[in-house]
């Protein structure tokens, strides 16, 4: 994140969903497997959090190129 000179900070939502993707695959390691929680879920989990930052890029992209 970066400062502006009135104080305000500014979030880089690409860096925040990158965090949240990491955050989600250090999740997935922690929980125990059963029949509830297999390995199935946890990849599917772990695809769609990463899925969340892949639509961010293509639609911050999609604005770039709309822009110029």
């Amino acid at each position: 994140m970066t400062q502006i000179k009135n104080s305000k900070t500014v979030c880089d939502l690409e860096e925040k969903t990158f965090i949240f993707t990491k955050d989600v695959r250090l999740f997935v390691k922690t929980l125990k497997y059963s029949i509830v929680n297999n390995y199935d879920n946890s990849r599917k989990v772990i695809k769609s959090s990463g899925s969340v930052g892949a639509n961010y890029r293509e639609a911050n992209e999609a604005l770039k190129k709309k822009i110029l």
